[in-house]
């Protein structure tokens, strides 16, 4: 009970004692952001739906388990795939309650616990958007996803048939346990997603942009899933005043360290300007994304009255539209954000589930041995058309020319 109590809390279910039957989920603990990072040391408290059925020790139900190894495993190689035959930690046990969380960041079954909820929270997130359950591409050989939470002195996380592996930053250190950090389980549960609704390749994929575009993918669903946070809102938007092209927690993928940062969205490059290396290729198709995510949100707080500057009258976001947003800003002093916090916050959270729609939507309009980023960007604006985004259609097209995708 200490744990929660001393966690970010939300009033609903708190204190009910209900959740026995867990009719409207589960709580777990999670960081949104590394602990270490200032603004997030303590856990923000999350709800994990009942739609797989119920969630029992382990963390378990029926679309994935925490297998804890009692000594150390060699990550998972062809042809060796789940379920671990070695022994494992007892399952982690919920509370009386039926909850989780009331296991902190003290315990050693934290864990467990944290990479569980950030896996399930980003399946959830998707299946919404998709409007159903998505089926693993591991079916039927394996029927749910095993969660390794820690491989110690082993500097990764790897997903592929049927597991979730995660190391740790700094070997030896658990506390650095790739297992705490939400957006290193959501890049790969992103991953994990992809394969399952876009299918898996027949060729080797040279001809196509298959891996560069998975990255950027897994990259894009950790933001959409960063999104999700009320913590993350509030604090970004409260030290932006709203000016999302300036860097903030949206620019930081996977934050090892306060000056470390594997990814950026907020950049200029376009597809002409980047190598051969597939993290490299993925960043002007994850970063358009981005700008599209922007344009909405844009967009909707100019419909609605919080900023005064129409994107529709910018050609050119990244040279325009920017400087705009600047000078708007440095004449607004910061007490009259707070006046709108609310507004914005609800703008950002509709940009983000317009866009995070049309992506998850448009795989059903691509084949992975032919997948390109053109490709990719027509199947994108096509899911917008059929749904939220059709408003948007132009200004998210021309986010994708700009980039030279299309």
């Amino acid at each position: 009970m200490g744990a929660a109590l001393d966690a970010i809390t939300h009033p609903e279910g708190a204190g009910n004692g209900a959740a026995l039957g867990q009719p409207v989920g589960v709580r777990f603990l999670v960081f949104p952001q590394p602990a270490f990072i200032p603004g997030y040391e303590k856990p923000e408290v999350v709800w994990i739906g009942a739609s797989a059925g119920p969630i029992l020790a382990g963390p378990s139900d029926s679309r994935m388990y925490v297998a804890s190894p009692v000594e150390p495993k060699s990550p998972y190689a062809a042809p060796y795939i789940p379920p671990y035959s070695g022994l494992l930690q007892p399952p982690v046990e919920p509370g009386a309650d039926g909850h989780f969380d009331h296991i902190g960041p003290g315990s050693p079954a934290f864990l467990s616990t944290h990479c569980f909820a950030c896996a399930h929270r980003v399946l959830d997130i998707c299946e919404s958007y998709v409007g159903r359950s998505i089926p693993w591409f591991f079916e039927p050989t394996l029927e749910r996803l095993e969660i390794v939470p820690r491989i110690p002195d082993w500097e990764n996380a790897q997903s592929g048939f049927g597991f979730l592996e995660l190391g740790e930053s700094e070997p030896g250190n658990s506390a650095s346990s790739f297992a705490l950090n939400f957006d290193a389980v959501a890049h790969e549960m992103g991953h994990l997603i992809l394969l399952s609704e876009l299918g898996i390749l027949e060729g080797d994929g040279r001809d196509s942009d298959f891996f560069s575009y998975h990255e950027a993918i897994a990259d894009f669903i950790s933001l959409l899933g960063l999104l999700q946070f009320d913590t993350v809102l509030d604090r970004l938007l409260r030290r932006t005043s709203g000016n999302l092209l300036l860097h903030n927690e949206l620019d930081k993928f996977s934050e090892l360290s306060d000056e470390k940062q594997l990814r950026s969205f907020n950049n200029s490059l376009r597809i002409g300007d980047v190598g051969g290396d597939v993290h490299d290729q993925s960043k002007p198709f994850a970063a358009g994304l981005f700008d599209c995510l922007i344009e909405v949100f844009q967009s909707l707080q100019f419909e609605r009255g919080t900023s005064n500057i129409d994107p529709r009258k910018f050609s050119d976001l990244r040279r325009q539209m920017v400087p705009a947003l600047i000078e708007e800003g440095l004449r607004a002093p910061k007490a009259s954000y707070e006046l709108k916090h609310f507004a914005t916050k609800a703008a950002l959270q509709e940009a983000r589930d317009v866009v995070g729609e049309a992506v998850v939507r448009s795989w059903r309009y691509l084949e992975p041995d032919s997948l390109t980023f053109e490709a990719a960007a027509l199947a994108f604006l096509e899911a917008a058309s059929r749904g939220r985004g059709v408003a948007y259609i132009d200004q998210l097209e021309d986010c994708m020319r700009w980039r030279g995708i299309l």
